[in-house]
């Protein structure tokens, strides 16, 4: 069911970059890089390798279409609207079936919302959005979404924060979007990385109106090999390398995290690469090849060069690369290390790709303990890592469709 929207928005015709391009091009022409690595021999648990950000380098100037990319941006139904003083930039796919259930994808850092996991806006979640907008048959039943990709606060057309702004205020102007500016009275909610948070809030908050939530990372601290021993559970073969994937991330790919959460460090960070794209590239695209499937860029994966790169192009010619950084300082302690159920009878769904940064086994998940009850789409993804919808975009898609089931209005 569907309301009277109660708040004008605004449409947002074309995204047009094109304007800043040449200063990127000069920019990445003219940055020197060492001849040579200081250590060849270490791998890219160090950070991102020389050779993959030269060839990156390389590409960015050579073969690399800005304007094709940015073509496929708007081919999205783009709006803005102002609520409470934050402009928030969202595109509203709908589909033609008049009893599609509204959907919210929300996005991560670093990568846009628009093209399928990549987190850090809609791009994000380009790959999926057209195809949940089509009717699918499943379990007997159509399926289909309207679909909304909002932004968040301070990513690529989204105005920044003010200061102690929390994914609890980002949650709160999305329940307003959805409810008073695009008039749906419920609707579900699918989140990654930073989406997470912002999804759990929306599902603990507004529990009238969120009824449904799907989530391929839990906003709670992923258990240690120590509590999955003494819970006396038993790891498949993919679950112990989505194990040893998080063990690696949090002992050793935390740092970024620590850097970017730190009081006064996001400044540091974000002023030192404000003017540089390769800067923001080296710093950003190691994390997209250490974060992800060893199989990323092989199909259907979609996590290649030229996705990287659109990203990165992005944050630079749309000056929000500071901006971004500033949510971990302001949510450092999103990740609970209490489990706890939300006051709400509504399903928390959750899906394990094998080579994701986070690992929540499934006899935990479908224990029903107290904090809750979480139902498990389908085993675990063995193709996939932290970019879901990027990485298999048609796993993404199926299990978005299966929500369907849970969803009650």
């Amino acid at each position: 069911m569907v309301n009277i929207a109660l708040v004008v928005f605004t449409a947002f015709t074309t995204i047009d970059l094109s304007a800043e391009v040449p200063r990127l091009k000069f920019l990445v022409n003219n940055t020197r890089l060492p001849a040579k690595a200081l250590y060849p021999s270490v791998g890219e648990e160090e950070g991102t390798g020389l050779e993959f950000l030269r060839d990156l380098q390389t590409q960015w100037l050579t073969s690399f279409d800005w304007e094709a990319q940015q073509a496929e941006l708007n081919q999205f139904q783009q709006f803005t609207v102002n609520i409470e003083g934050q402009t928030v930039h969202f595109v509203h796919e709908k589909s033609e079936d008049p009893n599609a259930i509204p959907l919210v994808l929300l996005h991560g850092w670093p990568v846009r919302v628009w093209l399928t996991d990549f987190s850090g806006s809609f791009h994000e979640f380009l790959p999926v959005i057209k195809p949940l907008t089509e009717s699918s048959l499943v379990n007997g039943t159509n399926v289909s979404y309207n679909v909304v990709v909002p932004e968040l606060p301070g990513f690529l057309f989204s105005s920044p924060p003010p200061l102690n702004w929390t994914v609890a205020d980002t949650a709160r102007i999305f329940n307003t979007l959805m409810t008073e500016v695009l008039g749906y009275e419920t609707y579900a909610v699918h989140g990654t990385d930073w989406g997470c948070g912002v999804g759990y809030s929306l599902y603990s908050d507004f529990n009238s109106t969120v009824r449904a939530l799907q989530l391929v990372l839990l906003p709670f601290l992923p258990l240690s090999p120590e509590e999955i021993a003494a819970n006396n559970i038993t790891l498949t073969a993919v679950e112990e390398v989505s194990e040893q994937r998080a063990v690696a991330w949090t002992t050793s790919d935390w740092g970024y995290f620590k850097e970017q959460s730190t009081k006064l460090q996001p400044n540091d960070l974000g002023l030192a690469l404000y003017d540089s794209p390769v800067g923001q590239l080296a710093w950003i695209a190691g994390k997209y090849k250490r974060w992800s499937d060893p199989r990323a860029g092989t199909p259907p994966s979609l996590l290649d060069h030229t996705a990287i790169l659109t990203a990165v192009s992005l944050y630079y010619l749309a000056d929000s690369f500071l901006s971004s950084i500033w949510i971990y300082e302001q949510n450092s302690n999103v990740l609970n290390p209490v489990y706890g159920k939300g006051p709400t009878d509504a399903p928390l769904l959750f899906s394990q790709y094998e080579y994701s940064i986070g690992f929540w086994p499934e006899q935990y998940c479908r224990k029903g303990r107290e904090f809750s009850v979480l139902y498990r789409l389908r085993a675990v993804h063995d193709l996939g890592g932290h970019w879901a919808g990027l990485h298999n975009p048609p796993a993404l898609i199926g299990d978005l469709r299966a929500m369907a089931h849970y969803f009650s209005a």
